[in-house]
């Protein structure tokens, strides 16, 4: 059955952590929005591999309106979590239950909406840190899946295993 899948985005996003996983999952046959600060607005990846035009504003979407989360790595989750939406929307989606796939320093985002305390999760190493002092389950392992439904990824080399994770994990 096929999901709808925000996809929180802006400039200087891992190339790879959005177009790899985004790949998987449209081949899956999922939907995937990419939600920003601005509708319209083209957002470029920090390698210069990718650039993304935003679908709806955060001001536009409600948590609501999707089954999953995607947070790719890279700078945009750092530039996201200083904006209380961003933080509102994705704390509605631990609340509700609803699946969160982040990958690298996606878990920035999740320690400034304060939902990570007691999950298991796995980030970038320099992110694995912050993870920890937020009251995190740290592991070191390419996928880690939390019973809350996240599940949390390293870096590029591990992309293989998160895209299986989460295609496996949107069609239970």
């Amino acid at each position: 059955m096929s999901k709808r899948i925000a996809v929180v985005l802006t400039d200087l996003f891992e190339d790879v952590e959005y177009t790899s996983p985004v790949e998987e999952l449209e081949k899956a046959g999922h939907t995937l929005v990419t939600i920003g600060f601005e509708a319209g607005e083209t957002v470029e990846g920090k390698k210069g591999k990718a650039s993304v035009t935003i679908d709806k504003s955060i001001d536009d979407v409600s948590p609501s309106d999707f089954d999953a989360l995607l947070i790719p790595g890279g700078f945009s989750p750092d530039k996201l979590r200083k904006d209380d939406r961003f933080l509102a929307f994705t704390k509605a989606f631990d609340e509700n239950k609803k699946p969160i796939f982040t990958i690298c320093h996606g878990p920035q985002l999740m320690i400034n909406a304060e939902i990570v305390k007691g999950k298991k999760m796995t980030a970038v190493k320099q992110v694995l840190v912050d993870l920890r002092n937020a009251g995190a389950v740290v592991s070191d392992e390419e996928v880690v899946h939390d019973e809350s439904g996240i599940i949390s990824s390293r870096t590029p080399d591990d992309l293989p295993a998160f895209n299986k994770a989460i295609v496996e994990a949107l069609s239970e």
